[in-house]
């Protein structure tokens, strides 16, 4: 139990190193995240089951890791013009320009019956009056 303790406050003390780091000169941000930060441990400080304190450990490794990986600061320099904070541990992911008429083959909707019929209720509609949508039905 000691050494759950003494992980939770390294986490502690982690996350909020990670808030100075990624929030830096945005002291409305930094202060938000700190009272975040200190009311999940204060209300969480009393916890005996240490199945559910790993688990809160667990979380706030995931939290440190998206905040870190995730967060980019961006401060505006002029009208419509931002500077953006980007660090070394950002996620970077590849830009790849939509393709509108793209086809992928060979998907097919897992786990579904093929539809014998159109519409959402198995063709249900397609029997009945086709709907208008610019004519204004009035009840």
């Amino acid at each position: 139990m000691a050494q759950l303790r003494r992980e939770a406050l390294r986490m502690f003390k982690k996350l909020h190193r990670t808030r100075q780091f990624v929030f830096q000169g945005d002291e409305r941000t930094l202060e938000a995240g700190r009272r975040e930060i200190n009311e999940h441990f204060r209300k969480n400080r009393n916890e005996k089951n240490e199945d559910e304190i790993k688990k809160m450990i667990a979380l706030a490794k995931d939290v440190d890791k998206e905040l870190r990986t995730s967060v980019i600061q961006a401060v505006q320099e002029k009208e419509g013009v931002y500077q953006l904070r980007i660090t070394e541990e950002t996620t970077r992911l590849d830009n790849v320009v939509f393709n509108p008429d793209a086809i992928i083959e060979g998907l097919k909707p897992s786990g579904r019956k093929e539809r014998t019929s159109g519409g959402c209720c198995g063709g249900q509609m397609a029997s009945k009056e086709k709907i208008n949508p610019n004519k204004v039905r009035s009840n």
